[in-house]
């Protein structure tokens, strides 16, 4: 199925061929990865653009920030590189009218991680997945994946508007309880803690870990009334260790070498002091899969799991393969929350 794939004209292909300007839309993290990439890749870029309300008086990679009018009204007719991601209805909804006026494409670029998802890529990772695509356990699952491998390739985002749905649907298949006990990995400042009680009413007990500084000071305030709710300034990882760590960047706080030193801590050792856990969130920034390594034991008795599943191009298929040989009793569902790009995209496991 996704060997057809190959033969199809990625989106850093048509970016390379189009006879039009190539406008970049974007002057964040995301554009600077797609920029090095069009240097490598020898594609022209013609201009940067941003919405009204970003443009400012500002350079990007040498170029003057404009407006999508301010272009328009320049040159007329160009193809958009779109470079950023939201979730927002109304960011959203000014995307699709610009894709009615000009070619509109998103190179896909990882989160973290360098490998890149393009033909090459999925032509080395064929096999896995493949693997992946067998073991989702219902046509959503799989219309998700084939949706996000295609989108990953094409940079169409049709493809992510036509497998999105609600986050309640996935509340649902999770099916939480009122004796739940919820362990919430990447808690930032207390929007999952949130879900999880408007979702269950009462529970036994939460233990929510954030690992960036700033941000656990409003995730304690946010929740100093939820009796039964320890709260941890603590990364994950494969083991209890001390990690070097890049924060002060909110919800995109993550592992780097040459930052702060944070204490890590691994999910079976969680699992050792606190009790066993119903339900695990796991949203850590690309250290999913070495999480993973950490949760052995954990994931043998089988609690729910909603984990992110976009931060690195391998995180689709891997983390669906990795769950089911930690436990392959697990029922595993993959879902695309409405967002720019493929993020919100998450594997549930029951």
């Amino acid at each position: 199925m996704f060997n057809e794939l190959l033969k199809t004209e990625s989106s850093w292909e048509f970016l390379k061929a189009t006879p039009l300007p190539v406008a970049v839309y974007g002057t964040g993290n995301g554009a600077d990865r797609v920029f090095d990439e069009f240097e490598r890749l020898g594609i022209e870029v013609s201009a940067v653009i941003a919405s009204d309300g970003f443009v400012r008086s500002r350079t990007f990679h040498g170029f003057t920030v404009k407006s999508v009018s301010q272009l328009e009204n320049e040159i007329g007719k160009f193809d958009v590189a779109l470079c950023f991601a939201s979730p927002l209805p109304e960011v959203i909804d000014s995307i699709k009218k610009l894709s009615e006026k000009h070619r509109v494409v998103m190179p896909s670029v990882p989160v973290y991680g360098e490998n890149i998802f393009n033909k090459v890529f999925l032509h080395n990772n064929l096999e896995a997945i493949n693997t992946a695509y067998s073991r989702l356990c219902d046509e959503q699952s799989k219309k998700v994946f084939e949706s996000i491998i295609r989108f990953q390739i094409t940079g169409d985002l049709s493809c992510c508007f036509e497998c999105e749905t609600p986050k309640s649907e996935a509340l649902e298949l999770l099916n939480l309880g009122g004796n739940e006990s919820f362990l919430d990995l990447g808690a930032y400042r207390g929007d999952t803690v949130e879900e999880f009680l408007k979702s269950t009413g009462s529970f036994d007990k939460i233990v929510a870990l954030e690992p960036d500084k700033r941000t656990f000071k409003k995730l304690q305030a946010n929740c100093e009334s939820t009796e039964n709710c320890t709260l941890l300034n603590s990364a994950v990882w494969s083991c209890d260790c001390t990690l070097e760590f890049d924060g002060n960047k909110g919800r995109g706080a993550s592992a780097k070498t040459g930052k702060e030193k944070i204490d890590a801590l691994c999910v079976d050792g969680i699992f050792e002091k606190y009790g066993k856990f119903t339900y695990l969130n796991i949203d850590i920034e690309g250290a999913e899969s070495e999480m993973l390594k950490g949760a052995q034991n954990a994931l043998k008795a089988k609690p729910k799991i909603c984990m992110a599943a976009y931060h690195r191009s391998e995180d689709i298929f891997e983390l669906v393969n990795k769950i089911h040989a930690i436990n392959p009793d697990y029922a595993i569902y993959l879902r695309h929350h409405p967002h720019i790009s493929l993020w919100d995209t998450n594997v549930y496991c029951i």
